[in-house]
């Protein structure tokens, strides 16, 4: 009887659109390569639940049933621990992926980009979540390191909410994000750190550098990993030994003065101690809040230069596929102890991206919004209407606010009408947040900026 009732559940799901068994085939196999302990081969079936693993000279390229990509390189052992499809309801989507050692590149299929708050993409320290993506992972037991070719990712050390069994990006203060503009750097994330680190991606630590793609892999080049920087002290041993051999012959030999015996000064009454100059410190301006579109939407031009910020010194504290949000230099901001503040709206925008590409993005508006600080308990909460014609959307969230004035709104698994915010308040009564809401066929991204309202005497 039970066996009927497991069969009955599983046709029930499959006459859905529901399937799970089989996560992907295998497009392409070099070298040594197993699939569950087993030669791969082409063609291949890979089943959820499967272990990877490749030798010193194995590739594996898999073609996931939602037509993404995952490819193993060598030396590299990776799990596809769940890959469940519900074509019916996107939104119940479950796919994960762990890498346990060496490079894996993972470039997303229909179904994450259906549900991206339902994939996750672990190693043994960290958690990669997808903002509609292509990346490359190099971790060890210790180290992850992640770099993006198109889309953007969102990194976190396990830990506190963070944990290994949940799926979608970790929210935190500690989380931090990369986007393919973001070209040339790498984030990475040691065991023991409290968050990421953005880093050049040079060519001895990024992925492609521990294990370069072959010249077949889609969308890379073989070599095309940064150059290594020269060894200035080799180079200055170079040039010294080229001005030795093109030294002329007839030039005089070098002469050396003569060596004179010590002088033996005369012990003299010391002068009173000069007091040591006063150092003043340099006087820091106070940190400001930098948000803008860092691409073109629609017929309205990227308002923020990534490149140009990144040089001038300028820290990115949060990024979706429209909007970043970022804090110049300067002196720490440390939020009050005590007490509340409440912000008024004083800019906003928003756009609503469709699944479907064949239909235009729609630009909406932001009224009616608050969003206030509860420093006693270090939270906040924040809601506007986000009007598009006649539509009219609650947008919501609450969180945790951290010493330095960042705040990041709960993850939507705990509180699933929520958008997903990240901000960041000034000394100068301003405040700014990014967001981002997955609904059914479409994904809404916008950004605002705040002014503290006045305190009622």
């Amino acid at each position: 009887m039970l066996r009927l009732l497991v069969a009955a559940a599983g046709l029930a799901l499959l006459s859905h659109g529901a399937y799970a068994a089989v996560a992907g085939k295998i497009v392409y196999v070099a070298g040594k390569a197993q699939v569950a302990e087993r030669p791969a081969v082409l063609d291949g079936d890979v089943q959820e639940g499967d272990m990877l693993s490749t030798g010193a000279d194995g590739y594996l390229y898999i073609k996931t049933v939602d037509n993404g990509l995952f490819i193993l390189r060598p030396s590299s052992q990776a799990k596809i621990a769940a890959y469940y499809i519900d074509a019916k309801s996107p939104a119940n989507n479950r796919i994960k992926l762990e890498l346990l050692n060496g490079v894996a590149r993972s470039r997303s299929g229909d179904a994450v980009k259906q549900a991206r708050q339902n994939f996750r993409f672990n190693t043994p320290v960290a958690a990669i979540g997808v903002r509609g993506t292509d990346f490359t992972v190099f971790t060890d037991h210790d180290t992850t390191r992640v770099t993006v070719n198109s889309g953007g990712i969102a990194l976190s050390g396990f830990g506190g909410t963070c944990t290994p069994d949940g799926l979608g990006p970790c929210e935190g203060a500690a989380t931090r994000d990369l986007f393919a503009a973001q070209k040339g750097n790498l984030l990475q994330f040691k065991r023991g750190q409290v968050a990421p680190q953005l880093l050049p991606a040079s060519s001895t630590i990024s992925p492609d550098g521990v294990a370069p793609p072959r010249p077949d892999e889609p969308g890379k080049q073989a070599g095309n990993s940064m150059p290594a920087q020269p060894n200035l002290d080799v180079q200055k041993t170079a040039n010294l030994q080229v001005q030795l051999a093109n030294q002329k012959p007839d030039q005089p030999p070098v002469v050396l003065p003569p060596v004179l015996p010590p002088v033996v000064e005369q012990p003299t009454t010391p002068p009173d101690e000069e007091k040591p100059p006063v150092v003043v410190p340099p006087v820091l301006p106070e940190r400001q809040i930098v948000w803008g579109r860092w691409q073109p939407v629609l017929d309205q031009a990227k308002q923020v230069d990534l490149t140009a910020e990144l040089k001038s010194g300028k820290t990115i504290i949060a990024q979706n596929s429209d909007f970043v949000l970022m804090r110049t230099q300067g002196k720490e901001y440390v939020i009050p102890e005590r007490g509340s503040v409440a912000f008024s709206l004083k800019e906003g925008q928003a756009f609503i991206h469709p699944d479907n590409a064949a239909l235009p993005i729609l630009a909406a508006s932001l009224e009616n919004g608050s969003l206030n600080f509860n420093f006693d308990q270090r939270t906040f909460a924040t809601k506007f209407d986000l009007v598009n014609g006649d539509e009219r959307l609650l947008m919501q969230s609450s969180g945790q606010v951290a010493s330095d004035g960042r705040f990041v709104g709960d993850p939507t698994y705990i509180k699933p009408n929520n958008m997903n915010v990240r901000g960041l308040l000034s000394a100068e009564g301003s405040a700014a947040y990014i967001f981002e809401r997955r609904m059914t066929g479409r994904t809404i991204y916008g950004g605002t900026s705040w002014t503290a309202q006045p305190v009622p005497k």
